[in-house]
């Protein structure tokens, strides 16, 4: 295991947007990266669309920030890989082989590179020309069975300059267990970084990850959802410390402080809607959770939302660690 491993965010669609990474970055993510941006759509939507004005947003004082992109045609791949380089706002340039979506995989793009080897080859090397700085790989153990490391071994080929591996196939979906042991295979068969994804939910799972597979550091997902914490905690427990957990209140105010981000950014109707999968995730574990739910998803502004919170931890006991 290194001195230091990267504890980064791995990209999740519908999540990983501006202000999540911020809050992650402040919280202790060595890099973020975006939700998964479409070549072909990046390179026809007007720059005024909010769609793409969302997706491609970068927000002031977050930490280095890697831009991924999805598609099945090297030449679209290049082309919008060198656009959104060419802003300056991403430190370098992911390529999606690994989101197990029918509506990704079903145009050819994601996880089904897998099955497709040269395709995949062509768009590395197209990308690895387009982009003057770093360009790397999100990807998955295979479609439905272990062929990653001949693709470990193509993405050094073609000049990437680093690779992170979910520990699950296409076919998997997120069933199952993380396969640790092939991580750890694959990190032997090729020189460059490999980061472990899958099933890092806790500090103790990221010492037990890295020390099992040897990885250069590894990508939190599902585990950030409403821990933003995590990060912070990783790296604690990697110097043998006490990862320090936050109290209901602390808890509490940065959902708040969340949200009110959002709404910075998207305008109150948008955030109130778009934080409610965030309040779940926040609060989840906490008693009269479901309820206090139910509520949330029933209130109108931000400020009720707030009110509620508040008054909801303040009875279970603010002080009390999450």
């Amino acid at each position: 295991m290194p001195d230091k491993p990267l504890i980064a965010l791995a990209p999740m669609a519908g999540v990983t947007d501006a202000p999540f990474r911020l809050l992650c970055s402040q919280k202790g993510a060595d890099f973020t990266v975006s939700e998964m941006i479409s070549a072909q759509g990046c390179l026809t939507a007007p720059p005024s669309q909010n769609a793409y004005r969302f997706l491609t947003h970068v927000e002031k004082g977050e930490g280095p920030v890697y831009v991924q992109l999805f598609g099945a045609d090297p030449v679209f791949m290049a082309q919008a890989a060198a656009k959104l380089y060419g802003t300056g706002r991403y430190i370098g340039v992911d390529i999606n082989m690994g989101c197990p979506a029918h509506k990704i995989t079903g145009g050819g793009a994601g996880s089904c590179l897998l099955q497709t080897p040269e395709t995949a080859a062509g768009i590395m090397r197209a990308v690895r020309k387009a982009v003057n700085g770093p360009v790397t790989v999100k990807m998955r153990l295979g479609w439905d069975s272990f062929t990653a490391p001949q693709f470990v071994r193509m993405a050094q080929n073609e000049g990437m300059d680093m690779i992170t591996v979910h520990g699950r196939t296409k076919v998997q979906q997120y069933a199952g267990k993380a396969d640790w042991d092939a991580i750890a295979h694959i990190k032997q068969i090729v020189t460059i970084p490999v980061l472990l994804n899958g099933d890092v939910f806790a500090a103790e799972d990221a010492v037990a990850a890295l020390r099992h597979t040897g990885c250069a550091g590894l990508m939190v997902g599902r585990g950030a959802l409403g821990n933003p914490w995590l990060f912070a905690q990783i790296k604690a427990a990697l110097q043998g410390e006490n990862a320090k957990r936050p109290s209901r209140t602390e808890v509490v105010e940065t959902a708040i402080g969340h949200a009110d981000s959002m709404a910075a950014w998207k305008g109150e109707r948008h955030a109130v809607i778009e934080m409610r999968k965030h309040f779940a995730w926040y609060i989840k574990g906490m008693h009269g959770a479901a309820r206090l739910r139910t509520r949330i998803n029933q209130l109108g502004t931000l400020a009720q939302v707030a009110d509620a919170l508040r008054a909801f931890v303040l009875e279970a006991g603010g002080d009390e660690p999450h």
